[in-house]
């Protein structure tokens, strides 16, 4: 469970409002378990032992007071608490306040819990379907691992109070910065991915990693509350990236950074038809006039290509990094981060 966000303060009205719609068990428990992830009415009812209508009465009142947010994911709503608006914030600092060994709540705890390990047997099961997918496209660009050392170059050592990583997918770049941010969040659209993620991140002990559904469009995240944002190999998959960079912007912190990772300009058609790419790759002033629309300084654009002599169908890595003005309180590397193009041929 993380701390919420500094807030903006409530209304007397709506907080006496919010404050008498989490004054009833059944509706304090439901906060409980909002609190460690979203949860839909039907995961509420096994948990909870009580019927549907009554649930969805309790989540209503507890929507309306402003203290948890929904989406609809399919025919299915889910409900989370979300640090974006007052109301939220205020249930998460009443959730902290609960003793978490009452038995209730331990019980309720240990009941979401076996919820969360079935949804994880079936993800792993969905990530082993598709894996091979990914490994393909995988050959068609330089190693893993040196994308990721590129990465963790260019935002530098932070450390950073709060990462988000936008499309989180698997949780993998929550894995890669795991030493350099006290809290991370990965946002993703795919229950199923999403539910992978938090079996990686528990397996591996990411403690102060959590995951969460959500729209890239419209994060449920205050003003200016992350101070490094990460967007790697998402915006292929998207509509209107620019949107998607406007939003990330919104969230970043002054002085924050953003770093995208996507592919540069090519051919491949089989990846829009079989893979779902809306994109095939964006230029270096595509997204750079994307970046300052959004009100950000880019700062470094480096691309990561294979060395010749290889397969005629390779494409081109490009990190796009920025920065939100203002003044930054930790290390901007600004030696990595140099201001410029920095083109590789690896």
């Amino acid at each position: 469970m993380f701390t919420a966000m500094p807030t903006a303060e409530l209304k007397t009205s709506d907080l006496v409002t919010a404050l008498k719609a989490a004054a009833e068990p059944t509706r304090l428990r439901i906060l409980l378990l909002l609190a460690g992830g979203e949860l839909n009415v039907k995961d509420l009812t096994l948990v909870l032992g009580q019927s549907q209508p009554r649930i969805s009465r309790h989540l209503k009142l507890l929507f309306e007071a402003g203290l948890i947010e929904r989406f609809r994911e399919g025919s299915w709503v889910y409900f989370h608490i979300s640090d974006r608006q007052p109301g939220g914030r205020l249930a998460l600092r009443l959730v902290a306040d609960v003793d978490p060994f009452e038995a209730a709540v331990r019980l309720d705890r240990e009941r979401a819990d076996a919820l969360k390990r079935e949804r994880e047997a079936s993800a792993q099961a969905f990530f082993e379907k598709h894996a091979a997918d990914w490994d393909r496209i995988r050959t068609l660009h330089v190693a893993e691992r040196e994308v990721e050392a590129a990465m963790r170059e260019a935002m530098g050592s932070g450390p950073f109070r709060f990462l988000l990583d936008l499309g989180t997918g698997t949780g993998r770049t929550l894995e890669l910065f795991s030493d350099r941010f006290e809290r991370g969040l990965g946002i993703d659209v795919n229950q199923a991915m999403l539910a992978y993620a938090r079996a990686k991140l528990n397996t591996d002990g990411c403690t102060r990693a959590q995951v969460r559904h959500g729209d890239i469009y419209a994060l449920s995240i205050a003003d200016r509350q992350a101070d490094a944002i990460v967007m790697h190999q998402i915006l292929h998959f998207l509509s209107d990236p620019s949107l998607a960079i406007r939003e990330a912007a919104r969230v970043l912190a002054p002085g924050g950074k953003l770093l995208i990772v996507d592919f540069a300009p090519h051919e491949l058609e089989f990846l829009r038809t079989e893979e779902a790419h809306e994109r095939l790759g964006f230029s270096h002033d595509q997204i750079s006039g994307w970046l300052k629309d959004a009100g950000l300084v880019p700062r470094m654009v480096r691309d990561l290509t294979r060395k010749p002599g290889g397969s005629e169908d390779i494409l081109t890595v490009t990190l796009w990094l920025a920065e939100r003005p203002g003044d930054f309180k930790g290390n901007t590397n600004r030696d990595a981060a140099a201001t410029g193009t920095l083109e590789e041929a690896r």
